[in-house]
């Protein structure tokens, strides 16, 4: 496979190894971040080690002039393969939905939802053969917490999510035959630093025995669903969620 794929939250967790193993499969990268530098360079480095081009590119997705800012910084590298919309919050504060304040849902709304809309809208406009692209293929990172409804915790992280895969399947029949394929991975509990980041250094160690894997995913399985949907060997996957969460 060649071509340039951007990474978005690609510097840390699932992000991360979804950049290096596209690296492996051949793509050139961009690495997508919003805060520290260091991770997202040293996610490039790694890539670059492995023969492949990479950039990391600063830009919080929720904001449209930051991600068109993004994807041009993308056509450095060579024309646009694909996207992986993995970047999202919490909102960092567990709890009940009536515990929540209006102005962290938002957040968790602009990022998880909005920075969505607006990357694969940049994407369709560059991939579409009916724009003029060469085609391409968008897998957007949800979570089974869609499914479950995680409450107590982030009832609004996992509306966010769902709203992601109802977002994913329209898009997906809209640009099916204009050479764009566009599919989700939803994972389960993994083990990432976002718990601990979130407030809850004890979630792995706490939920995972309870799955019927009994154990927490790790970020490389997440990442090979991610490669396995972007890659030709998925032609025939449109619109599709595939859980990856060890039966829970």
């Amino acid at each position: 496979m060649t071509g340039v794929l951007v990474v978005t939250g690609g510097s840390r967790g699932i992000g991360a190894q979804v950049c290096e193993l596209a690296a492996d499969r051949g793509y050139a990268v961009v690495v997508n971040y919003s805060g520290d530098p260091a991770p997202a360079d040293e996610v490039a480095a790694r890539v670059r080690a492995k023969g492949r081009s990479a950039l990391a590119v600063r830009a919080d997705v929720a904001d449209e002039q930051q991600v068109g800012a993004l994807f041009a910084a993308a056509e450095e590298l060579g024309p646009l393969a694909g996207v992986v919309n993995n970047a999202a919050i919490t909102g960092n504060t567990p709890g009940r939905l009536d515990e929540q304040s209006a102005d962290t849902v938002r957040r968790v709304l602009d990022v998880n939802v909005g920075g969505v809309f607006l990357c694969c809208r940049e994407a369709v406009r560059r991939m579409s053969v009916r724009r003029g692209g060469q085609g391409g293929a968008i897998v957007n990172v949800s979570s089974t917490a869609a499914r479950t409804g995680s409450a107590g915790e982030w009832v609004h992280y996992a509306a966010s999510k769902a709203a992601v895969n109802t977002l994913s399947l329209g898009l997906a029949q809209e640009v099916a035959d204009e050479g764009v394929r566009v599919n989700v991975v939803a994972p389960g509990l993994v083990d990432t630093g976002l718990h601990a980041a979130a407030g809850l250094p004890d979630r792995v160690a706490r939920i995972g025995p309870a799955i019927p894997l009994r154990r927490a995913g790790q970020p490389r399985e997440i990442a090979e669903a991610v490669l396995w949907l972007l890659s030709p060997a998925a032609s025939y996957t449109v619109g599709a969620v595939l859980e990856v969460g060890g039966g829970r």
